[in-house]
């Protein structure tokens, strides 16, 4: 019982909120018949549903007769969008103003449907070709096979990676994840391999390691193409023998994990100089997949900048939903540092932003302290 029931019935944004919610792959049916939202984790219904036939419904009630966990009741002739979280967060009233604006370009429903979607689903997206990109990663990861993600920095390799693993029969499991990038060459053997009680200067405690850690579940090595040859060919006895030697044991042990390895680099340039072992690139690149550039993927911008503000709204205060022209402004970009680039530049409107939206003037695209133009007080 995971998925989403939307009932028709006196709810005007039905569809545009389907299409919202399917392009992100939560599981999403519309009925028009509120007994057919039986079974449904959660149900999204209007305010004054029934109220035509002259029968109006009480929809928390209904939710409970059906078994749902979690009711959102939309009133579409609020004249200011709100939510308002009730038994627990259990049930959701929303009060949604009508909107002119395309379904992208309308920041209350945005909101509202990342609001509904972010339990159920693992990635924020809308466009065409990221849910394509979702369909395959959830179909691979049904496969025990080790998979290899390349794309550019900050365009959410990471990220599809903790897909892979929720959608596999290891999603029970540890997820473990390492910054090949991140690491000292000689700190990354003792983090990944383990070590015993006095292997080398400094190992007061012995350690099992972040491979064994992931025993069981998902190891994920980050920009993978920055991990020194010499771990490389270590790190191919654990994928061919499934077991792994800790720093200054004896004897070695057996691992069971799936390996998810991402890179920012051209793989078959790094092979050619020389700096990446071609045996390894073939182990770990049974299955690839590849991260797009945000501006290759338009439609994923407002839905991932609405997603930030809410993630980055301090505790205790109303998260404003983007306006029409913010929209189009963050539209009209080029994202050269993609995802990345898009969180700071919703952190910073978080911070210029006035009353209950994010106005154009709030968008500072640039960096540059010197283009910071702070409103007069009214």
């Amino acid at each position: 019982m995971n998925d989403l029931a939307i009932i028709s019935t006196d709810l005007g944004i039905a569809h545009a909120l389907e299409t919202l919610l399917v392009r992100r792959r939560a599981s999403t049916r519309t009925v028009e018949d509120a007994t057919a939202a039986a079974g449904a984790h959660t149900i999204i219904c209007s305010a004054h549903l029934g109220a035509a036939a002259g029968k109006p419904v009480n929809a928390v009630e209904l939710a409970r007769s059906m078994g749902a966990k979690r009711i959102v009741i939309v009133d579409e002739s609020a004249p200011a969008f709100r939510i308002e979280e009730e038994l627990g967060g259990r049930c959701l009233r929303v009060a949604l103003p009508h909107s002119a604006a395309g379904m992208l370009q309308d920041g209350p429903l945005l909101q509202l449907a990342d609001r509904i979607a972010a339990p159920h689903t693992v990635m924020v997206a809308a466009d065409v070709a990221t849910g394509r990109l979702i369909d395959l990663a959830s179909h691979v990861a049904k496969f025990d096979v080790s998979v290899f993600i390349n794309g550019p920095t900050g365009s959410g390799k990471e990220v599809l990676a903790r897909l892979v693993h929720a959608c596999s029969t290891r999603a029970d499991k540890p997820f473990v994840a390492i910054n090949c990038a991140a690491i000292p060459e000689n700190m990354l053997e003792a983090l990944l391999f383990g070590h015993e009680k006095g292997a080398f200067t400094g190992a007061g405690n012995a350690s099992c390691g972040l491979i064994r850690a992931a025993d069981g579940g998902t190891l994920l090595l980050d920009e993978i193409s920055e991990m020194p040859l010499g771990l490389q060919a270590k790190l191919l006895r654990v994928i061919q023998e499934r077991r792994v030697t800790p720093l200054g044991a004896q004897k070695d042990l057996a691992v069971d994990i799936r390996i998810v390895s991402t890179s920012n680099r051209d793989m078959a340039e790094e092979i050619r100089r020389g700096t990446f072992r071609e045996d390894l690139f073939y182990r770990l690149n049974v299955f690839p997949l590849e991260t797009l550039p945000l501006a290759l993927r338009p439609d994923d911008i407002p839905v991932l900048a609405t997603a930030m503000l809410l993630r980055h709204t301090p505790q205790g205060q109303v998260t404003p939903v983007l306006s029409e022209a913010a929209c189009a402004a963050l539209a009209a970009h080029h994202w050269p540092g993609n995802v990345r680039e898009l969180e700071n530049v919703m952190q910073r409107a978080l911070v210029m932003h006035r009353g209950d939206q994010v106005a154009a003037d709030d968008i500072m695209l640039s960096a540059c302290a010197s283009h910071i133009r702070l409103a007069s007080a009214a």
